[in-house]
């Protein structure tokens, strides 16, 4: 308003007010807002569970880690008691027959705890194995997750392409795009 008593209205505020009393029903504003809602709602679980894959697969990694250093520390003790297998039958050959004996029982529960620990160790490389398997997975999937999400983002930009524009192919693109990171997901979801 002027001092002269003059009311001006820019097309801008008119545009504004006319929204405000909800005279503007722009059919393809509200439906491209909605659909990027929801593509965006869905992108944030996607993007969620993309995190908690990579989250998981490190887990599992470092997991197999562990089950590694373990069976490389019963391997060296299969070594040691190896070695000690390996000085009593050379103590064993070159001691008197009164000491033999001895030796030879030492030679033989060597002989035993050697095989009780290289069962342990196999359990512990395959534990190892089975844990480097499933921290793969879960890096693929994550993968999957994070492919999807990135189409996702694209759509979401696509729409906004759309809004400024007001070109209906761009509307048909978004959609198409959204499609396909949908397909993504399920994906993801299905391990594949």
């Amino acid at each position: 308003m002027s001092e002269g008593g003059f009311h001006v209205h820019g097309p801008h505020d008119h545009a504004l007010e006319h929204a405000a009393q909800g005279g503007h029903d722009d059919k393809f504003t509200n439906q491209i807002a909605m659909i990027t809602a929801v593509i965006a709602t869905v992108g944030a679980m996607f993007s969620y569970m993309g995190g908690a894959t990579q989250a998981d697969a490190g887990l599992f990694k470092n997991n197999a880690a562990i089950k590694k250093t373990e069976a490389s520390n019963q391997w060296n003790y299969y070594q040691s008691k190896s070695t000690k297998q390996s000085l009593a039958e050379l103590a064993q050959d070159l001691a008197s027959e009164d000491k033999k004996l001895t030796y030879k029982a030492k030679v033989e529960r060597y002989d035993k705890e050697k095989a009780q620990i290289k069962l342990v160790a196999e359990k512990l490389e395959a534990d190892a194995t089975a844990w480097d398997t499933r921290s793969d997975e879960q890096m693929h999937q994550h993968h999957r997750w994070a492919q999807s999400t990135t189409i996702l983002q694209v759509a979401i930009a696509l729409a906004a392409i759309a809004l400024l524009t007001r070109k209906k192919w761009l509307e048909y693109a978004m959609f198409g795009v959204a499609g396909v990171g949908l397909v993504v997901g399920v994906l993801a979801v299905l391990h594949i």
